[in-house]
């Protein structure tokens, strides 16, 4: 699809917000705002007022003239601010065009113009404004064009969160930390974090560990000296449970000697999402310290499409690793479903959730496959074929179902880039089973500190509300020659935001 448009003076702070709209109609398009280019459509916009602003807009088809037609006004009084009101005019652009085009192609998107991660995050900032849910909702609708469906979707996850977490927009004083541990068995074909196959690296898994302890002891000592307490701790990566056994102990060890209050900690989560790390010595390593949830990663109950995506492990040892686990006393294991994997569909979905009503794990996460830019599955999409836009929305709802049957309730969304379908990522728990963890990281309540490789850190400031990210680096042997240096620049970050 070639895509030309007309009437946009400011051309290049215009041209990603629309490409990101038109991404989510065409699979491959080519957008210009050149005249004198070939164009399939030519879009034209007409922008005017100064206090009440007006968005009109224009499809016209070239090869048989039929248009579309769509306008927009925008309350510009309240902006005083030349960067606040560009902002305006730029979401009334976005909404003209996003409307055009649900004309044109009969695609409605769901989640309208919001593209970001975190939707549930604006819903709230508009009531912790001092919104009515009434007039929230109605912004969402009309404002931002999402559908009701996902409205009252964020609406159920808004309530469940706090439920879950009373004092959420109270912990500005207290952090979170992740722990990267940037090691796997394999790495999986739709993967982009840092993960490094294990096997034959013992120089480097010892030389990083050192690295981790030495961040752990350092981030501790000045929340000890600071008065800073922790809310959740989670270990992620890769997979944390790639290391050894007597590794493992040794690196909580580390977290209780180094970190403050560890009792006063709401909860502490180990991915062990691969099968094939989950030993009795692992399990009884996790018991000594007081670690019960866990995740255990089916991702699909099908054996062709774990070999197909590169996770060597089988069906069978899944669900024998997931009894174990239960024999040996953990009573909160996740686990992650992906919708949209190679060669499945409705029919491999319904089985792996057939599959999952076995074993009723406390929580489970419904991804959506997201062909993400570095991944292996993007770079040979002829490789991986996937199902079709109608299909995934299918095994959406089928997710959905299958998780109020059951007694699970939605508790965090997050949304990716290139997510098939447009769709969400929705964490699902039997009440009172919720991640902490995974609320503090998507409504950014908080600052959360990122130890160890690949970890990033994300700075919330306590009044201004201001975002600021430090990323360690996602290489091993960078971070291993590195980390004191990395750890220095965490801490005077932190020192600015805990004076």
């Amino acid at each position: 699809m070639r895509i030309q448009i007309h009437g946009l003076h400011s051309v290049e702070q215009f041209q990603r917000p629309l490409e990101v709209i038109t991404g989510l109609f065409f699979e491959e398009y080519e957008l210009s705002f050149d005249p004198a280019s070939a164009a399939d459509v030519i879009v034209t916009f007409s922008l005017h007022g100064e206090e009440m602003g007006a968005v009109s807009g224009r499809i016209v088809e070239m090869a048989n003239g039929r248009e579309w037609k769509s306008d927009y006004q925008i309350d510009l009084r309240p902006y005083k601010d030349e960067k606040a009101r560009f902002k305006q005019w730029k979401n009334a652009v976005v909404h003209v065009y996003l409307t055009l085009f649900q004309e044109y192609t009969g695609l409605v998107q769901q989640w309208g113009i919001l593209t970001g991660v975190r939707p549930v995050k604006l819903l709230h900032q508009k009531l912790r404004s001092g919104l009515s849910q009434e007039e929230a909702h109605r912004q969402l609708r009309e404002d931002y064009l999402v559908a009701e469906e996902k409205i009252q979707l964020m609406q159920k996850i808004v309530d469940r969160q706090l439920t879950v977490v009373p004092d959420l927009y109270d912990l500005s004083h207290e952090v979170s930390i992740y722990i990267g541990i940037p090691f796997c068995p394999t790495k999986c074909a739709y993967c982009t974090f840092p993960a490094y196959a294990i096997n034959g690296r013992q120089g480097s898994v010892d030389s990083f560990l050192a690295g981790l302890h030495y961040e752990m002891k350092e981030v501790g000592r000045f929340l000890k000296e600071r008065g800073v307490n922790i809310t959740t701790i989670y270990y992620g990566g890769g997979t944390p449970t790639s290391i050894t056994a007597e590794e493992m102990d040794r690196l909580y060890e580390e977290m209780y000697e180094s970190f403050p209050n560890m009792e006063r900690v709401r909860e502490i989560t180990v991915e062990a999402g691969r099968p094939d790390t989950i030993t009795p010595e692992k399990l009884d390593v996790l018991k000594k310290w007081n670690i019960d949830r866990i995740s255990i990663n089916p991702q699909s109950y099908i054996q062709e499409t774990l070999k197909a995506i590169g996770r060597h492990h089988t069906v069978e040892e899944t669900i024998e690793k997931f009894h174990l686990a239960r024999q040996m006393g953990m009573n909160n294991i996740n686990m992650d479903l992906i919708i949209g994997l190679p060669g499945e569909g409705i029919e491999e979905f319904n089985y792996t959730l057939e599959q999952t009503e076995k074993l009723l794990p406390e929580s489970l996460t419904v991804h959506t496959l997201s062909f993400k830019r570095a991944s292996e599955m993007t770079k040979n999409k002829e490789k991986y074929k996937v199902a079709g836009r109608d299909e995934i929305s299918a095994m959406m709802k089928n997710a959905e179902q299958w998780t109020k049957q059951h007694g699970y309730v939605p508790y965090y969304l997050y949304r990716q880039k290139n997510i098939l379908g447009n769709l969400e990522n929705v964490g699902y728990a039997l009440p009172g089973q919720e991640s902490i963890y995974n609320i503090m990281i998507m409504e950014e309540q908080q600052s959360i500190i990122g130890l160890g490789c690949g970890a990033s850190s994300k700075f919330v400031h306590p009044k201004t509300r201001a975002i600021t990210r430090f990323a360690n680096p996602k290489e091993p042997k960078v971070y291993n020659e590195n980390f004191v240096h990395y750890t220095e620049e965490k801490l005077k970050m932190m020192d600015e935001l805990f004076r």
